[in-house]
């Protein structure tokens, strides 16, 4: 089934309201959390859910191979024997590897650590059980049951951990077990919406072998792209866990949790976004790029003006961690170049299939960022450089990334990137050198020329709509 541009928007705007629920659960547990659970226990807490994100690389591209093959497919299109032999492979995989996990944390590992290593074992099978559902929805493109299973998850994990809270049950591990419940109670209720593509009785062994080395072929550079991004991020929160001491780790943590809040918004808009354009005829793509290329970049960073009433608040709610404003403030600008990234250049790179182009930009980047990571942490000792370092290699990878997609594309954008950069240094310059309001007017002084360029190209954009719209009209 086609896609036009209303149910592209219908979607968008679906994803839009389940992220804002998501976005707002995550930041409530975020900035709730560490006010009434110890330094310790929060730094543990964060421990977990970093190596937890890391779990889903463990399928090896096989979901990741499924959304590309495909995407274009309605629910009652797909193969339903040939979709449940690949569900199965992934139960019985995940499960065996859960195994090991736990096997090797009890044989190697001690204390605070072998605990997290136990609970990552059992998010494993939770979480691609969980994230199997939500995939099928995604590419049969059944929105709306890809947000209400998405909702559940947050919701339950929230309310999960408000109880355990007003209980004084602080202890990091029930923390990890609620979002882990979160995920269990998703797939429960999102089963039966894919009951045909579980347990039903699928092809012979030699066909679901042969379907999975095609998925997993396929998806495996996808999957890799996917994760080396978020490894430029993850990478440098693992450098600042082995170098630095748990409450230093908890504070940077606070701080980039902060940042990676929106990130998982962008990601699931781009979940959204990328069947859709794989129902979309090529030559619809250059042009769509451009309109939302145009609104985003304003968007965005105009949102950072927000960072500075924000950290104001911060302030006097969490007192004790009042570094982590600081390094916030020099943070924050991932949101903007991640945001591109994720939303349009890697949803184009798959749309175009240069899965090959994004896989060698993202591995170089995360080589580059990792590299610098250690040298800022083990060599120079210095927190605030290997934050800086972050926010360049992110810059980098969308810069790099944006260039070969304009030129598949047909685009220039020279004077964009010049611009950006330099509203980037200025907003990092007036968030961490002057104080909170002398910071937003500076800052705001320098966005004001761009988004008057911005706004004007827009406001260009929908009187051009307008007056087609009345040709058209006119015409008939």
């Amino acid at each position: 089934m086609s896609v036009t541009n209303g149910k592209l928007a219908k979607n968008l705007i679906l994803s839009v309201v389940a992220q804002i629920i998501s976005l707002c659960v995550s930041f409530l547990l975020g900035f709730i959390v560490p006010k009434f659970v110890d330094e310790y226990q929060y730094a543990h807490w964060q421990t977990f859910l970093l190596y937890f994100s890391y779990a889903g690389v463990l399928q090896f591209g096989l979901l990741d191979g499924i959304i590309l093959r495909y995407a274009q497919y309605d629910y009652n299109e797909l193969d339903q024997s040939r979709m449940s032999g690949q569900f199965k492979v992934l139960l019985v995989w995940t499960s065996i590897v859960g195994l090991m996990i736990s096997g090797i944390s009890c044989l190697f590992l001690d204390g605070v650590y072998r605990t997290v290593f136990l609970l990552v074992a059992l998010g494993v099978v939770t979480m691609h059980y969980h994230a199997y559902n939500s995939y099928i929805f995604q590419i049969t493109n059944r929105i709306g049951l890809y947000v209400g299973i998405n909702i559940l998850q947050r919701l339950v994990y929230g309310v999960a951990v408000i109880l355990l809270l007003i209980f004084k049950i602080n202890g990091f591990v029930w923390l990890c077990l609620a979002e882990l419940f979160g995920e269990v109670v998703a797939a429960i209720f999102g089963t039966p919406f894919n009951k045909g593509l579980f347990f039903k009785r699928g092809c012979s062994l030699k066909e679901t072998v042969k379907e999975t080395k095609a998925n997993v072929s396929c998806g495996f550079l996808l999957m890799l792209a996917n994760f080396s991004a978020s490894f430029l991020i993850g990478g440098a929160r693992m450098v600042i866990e082995w170098h630095w001491d748990a409450p230093t780790f908890g504070k940077v943590s606070l701080s980039f949790s902060a940042a990676t809040l929106f990130l998982n918004f962008v990601t699931a808009l781009s979940a959204v976004l990328f069947p859709s354009l794989k129902r979309m005829d090529e030559e619809e793509l250059p042009s769509l790029y451009g309109k939302i290329r145009g609104v985003l970049s304003p968007l965005l960073f105009a949102a950072l003006l927000a960072y500075f009433p924000f950290a104001f608040l911060l302030e006097k709610w969490l007192p004790n961690y009042e570094s982590s404003i600081v390094y916030l403030g020099g943070i924050l600008p991932i949101i903007v170049f991640s945001t591109i990234v994720g939303l349009l250049t890697n949803t184009y790179f798959k749309a175009y299939r240069k899965e090959k182009q994004m896989l060698a930009i993202n591995l170089a980047t995360v080589a580059l960022g990792f590299a610098l990571a250690l040298i800022c942490a083990y060599a120079l000792n210095s927190l605030d450089l290997l934050i800086y370092s972050v926010v360049f290699v992110i810059m980098l990878r969308s810069v790099v990334s944006e260039i070969v997609v304009y030129r598949t594309i047909g685009k220039k954008g020279v004077w964009l990137f010049v611009a950006e950069l330099a509203l980037t240094v200025v907003f990092i310059l007036s968030a961490r050198y002057f104080s909170l309001w002398l910071g937003m007017l500076v800052y705001f002084i320098a966005l004001i020329p761009y988004l008057l360029i911005h706004g004007r190209n827009i406001l260009e954009r929908f009187k051009k709509k307008k007056n087609d719209s009345v040709d058209e009209r006119t015409e008939i």
